[in-house]
């Protein structure tokens, strides 16, 4: 029955969102909800926006009517409410462009209603070898930072056509394939029914995209993500407190790096820039569908390395983070996501090998 279950409201969502994302593409150019090409964006041509709206509608559309038996089926409404909440303020950015931080008050709103109504929040988590830490009061702006951060990051891969949907595709499939395993129905169905509505999405804004999902999506996305690991995981120890961390590796990687950049080229922490994961690979010579294929690459790898991780002893995840860790830093400095000039690891090992060099008779 689960299994049917399962194949049911996956197969829903991407039937409706087939059939919706045509009508939204027309709603989007009725309303004005365009991209419109400037320096920081790869597009060359307005494109109609609010794509994201599709994903909305066939998520909402199959999750009212599904009521998987799960621990965290009471929380369901106020999880479509912040959703209602974000859908609304990016919708509102697609078309009239809203400030910064009438965004970041309508995230922040939309994590209330989590919080507050849905009863949603990571109280404590086990320490690794005895103990437990309890946040007690700070519980409460630790997963509202959480849910708005995570929103956020998707957000900001958002740049080539079919990359925040494919990324946020793999892990939310790998959010569904960790609660199933743990007997979570209910954040593995709803988990599928937005990968469902993400994927018939994608069949118009993979490359050459027909529509953008705007801010309507990335932020529904991200929010979406962002609730569903704090279901699945939390509460928890410390060492599956960081499962959602390495699933979504791909957006929080590009995040970290646009901060440590913008310290380091001495920018405000909030100003864009052009030189995010997508864009810097597409500088070493990728095009642009290979681009988001390689990306889709990492965000599954990240899923695997995920699961992987969430398997291990204590200290294999210890040296596991560290092995991981030191991948991405390499990684980094080699497409020059920093800077082309922030190489401190390779040139660390680059001194190393001559020192070496040097030993040798």
């Amino acid at each position: 029955m689960s299994a049917l279950l399962l194949l049911f409201v996956f197969s829903a969502a991407l039937i409706i969102s087939l059939i919706v994302t045509p009508f939204v593409i027309r709603f989007a150019h009725k309303v004005g909800a365009t991209d419109k090409p400037n320096s920081r964006k790869v597009h060359i041509a307005a494109m109609p926006s609010a794509g994201g709206l599709a994903i909305f509608i066939s998520f909402i559309a199959v999750l009212f009517f599904v009521h998987p038996d799960a621990p965290y089926e009471y929380n369901k409404i106020a999880i479509m409410a912040g959703a209602f909440v974000i859908v609304l303020v990016g919708l509102l950015d697609d078309i009239y462009e809203i400030k910064a931080r009438t965004k970041l008050a309508g995230q922040i709103v939309a994590a209330l209603i989590v919080v507050y109504w849905g009863g949603i929040q990571v109280e404590y988590i086990n320490l690794p070898f005895d103990g437990q830490l309890d946040f007690g009061i700070m519980s409460i702006p630790i997963t509202i930072f959480w849910i708005v951060g995570i929103t956020n990051t998707i957000n900001l891969i958002d740049g080539l056509d079919g990359l925040a949907a494919g990324v946020s595709s793999f892990a939310l499939l790998t959010i569904s394939g960790m609660a199933l395993i743990k007997g979570d129905m209910f954040v593995a169905v709803t988990a599928l029914i937005v990968t469902g509505s993400t994927l018939g999405f994608l069949k118009f804004n993979f490359f050459p995209a027909k529509v953008f999902m705007g801010d309507t999506g990335a932020l529904f996305l991200g929010y979406i993500i962002s609730v569903l690991s704090l279901l699945g995981f939390k509460n928890v120890t410390f060492i599956s407190l960081v499962v959602p961390i390495i699933i979504l590796g791909v957006p929080i990687s590009d995040t970290f790096f646009a901060i440590i950049r913008r310290i380091v080229n001495k920018q405000p922490i909030a100003a864009p820039d052009k030189s995010h994961l997508h864009h810097c690979l597409l500088r070493v010579g990728f095009s642009h569908k290979q681009t988001v294929l390689l990306i889709y690459a990492l965000a599954a790898s990240f899923g695997l390395a995920a699961l992987i991780f969430s398997m291990s002893t204590v200290w294999g995840a210890i040296l596991f983070v560290a092995i991981l860790v030191i991948a991405i830093e390499i990684f980094v400095e080699k497409i020059g996501l920093v800077s082309h000039d922030y190489k401190p690891l390779l040139k660390m090992l680059s001194a190393s090998k001559g020192v070496n060099a040097k030993d040798r008779p």
